[in-house]
C-alpha cells in the first residue's frame, strides 16, 4: 500500500510540473528485427552496436526503482540474451509489471522466454498484428507473419493465468483501411480472448529513421503527419472506436492508452503544438 500511495503521488507531481525521477522505463534492446515493416526503418540499422548485457549492466546499477519495464525493439527476440536483460531489469530495478513488445514470428523463443522460472513479477507481453493476414502479411513484409503471430498467440493463450501472463495485440494503424481493419482483427481474435491495442504510424520517426539526429518536434499548427493519408473522418471514427473498447482493458492499460488517444485526438484533429495531455518524458518516462 505504501509503494502504491508514493506511485499516486508522483502522478499528481508530474501533473503539476514538479519533476521527479522516471518511474517508467522503456529499453530498446536491439534495433535488428526480422521484419521488414513498411512504416519503419528500424530493420535497416546497423545491430553491431547493440550493447553487450555487461553493460546493460553498468546502466541498470545506475538507475532508481522503476514501477513497470518494456522491453522493445528492433524485434528483442533476435537477442538469445532477453530472458537475461528481464531478469536484470526484474532483479535490479524491482518493478510491478515487466512489458514486452514483439513481431511474435520467434514462437518456440518467445514461449520460453514466457516460461522462464526466474521471473517473478507478472509479464505482459503485446504481439503486433496489423490486421487480417493479407493486410497484416504486407505491413511486416513477410508472407507467413499472420500465421507465425497466430501460432505464437495460440500457444500462449490457454495458459495465461497460470504464467502469470497478460496478453494482447499491438495494432499498427498505417492507412485509412486501418479502420475497418481494427474491427476485423478485433472479431478474429475474440475467440482467444485477446484484445487488440491500436497505435497510429507516424510519417517520420526520430526512434526509427535512418537519419540519425533528426528533430521531429514541431513548429506550427498540422506539423504532425500520419504515415498514410486520412480523412479526419477516418481519424475521428478510429479513435470513437478505439476508445469504445477502453473498458476490456486492465485498469493500468486502460489508464495508459486513455492517455495515448487523448494525444492523437489533440494532434491530428484539434492540430494542437503543445503536448496535451502534457508530455511525461523523463518526468515519468525514461526510454
Amino acid at each position: 500500500m505504501r509503494r502504491i500511495a508514493s506511485w499516486f503521488t508522483d502522478v499528481l507531481r508530474n501533473r503539476r510540473r514538479k519533476t521527479n525521477l522516471p518511474r517508467f522505463l522503456t529499453y530498446t534492446v536491439s534495433f535488428a528485427c526480422n521484419a521488414r515493416c513498411i512504416m519503419c526503418d528500424s530493420w535497416k540499422l546497423p545491430a553491431k552496436d547493440d550493447l553487450k548485457f555487461e553493460e546493460i549492466e553498468r546502466i541498470v546499477d545506475q538507475l532508481p526503482r522503476m514501477d513497470a519495464v518494456r522491453l522493445t525493439g528492433g524485434e528483442p527476440f533476435v537477442r538469445r540474451d532477453m530472458a537475461d536483460i528481464s531478469h536484470l531489469m526484474e532483479r535490479k530495478l524491482k518493478p510491478w509489471v515487466v512489458s514486452v513488445t514483439t513481431n511474435g514470428f520467434l514462437t518456440d523463443r518467445i514461449v520460453e522466454f514466457v516460461r522462464d522460472p526466474r521471473r517473478k513479477v507478472p509479464l505482459d507481453l503485446l504481439v503486433s498484428i496489423d490486421g487480417l493476414e493479407a493486410k497484416h502479411n504486407h505491413v511486416r513484409g513477410h508472407s507467413q507473419a499472420y500465421q507465425m503471430c497466430l501460432a505464437t498467440l495460440k500457444e500462449l493463450a490457454p495458459h495465461r493465468k497460470s504464467l502469470r501472463l497478460r496478453l494482447s495485440v499491438n495494432q499498427t494503424i498505417v492507412d485509412e483501411d486501418g479502420v475497418e481493419q481494427y474491427r476485423l482483427l478485433r472479431d478474429a481474435l475474440k475467440p482467444l480472448g485477446v484484445v487488440n491495442k491500436l497505435v497510429m504510424a507516424y510519417d517520420v520517426s526520430a526512434t526509427y529513421n535512418l537519419e540519425r539526429g533528426i528533430e521531429v518536434a514541431p513548429e506550427k499548427i498540422g506539423d504532425f503527419a500520419t504515415f498514410g493519408d486520412f480523412t479526419q473522418e477516418k481519424i475521428r471514427e478510429l479513435l470513437d472506436e478505439a476508445e469504445s473498447d477502453l473498458p476490456s482493458l486492465p485498469w493500468a492499460n486502460r489508464i495508459a492508452k486513455r492517455y495515448y488517444l487523448k494525444g492523437l485526438r489533440s494532434r491530428l484533429l484539434y492540430n494542437e503544438v503543445a503536448p496535451n495531455p502534457r508530455c511525461v518524458a523523463l518526468s515519468s518516462h525514461l526510454r
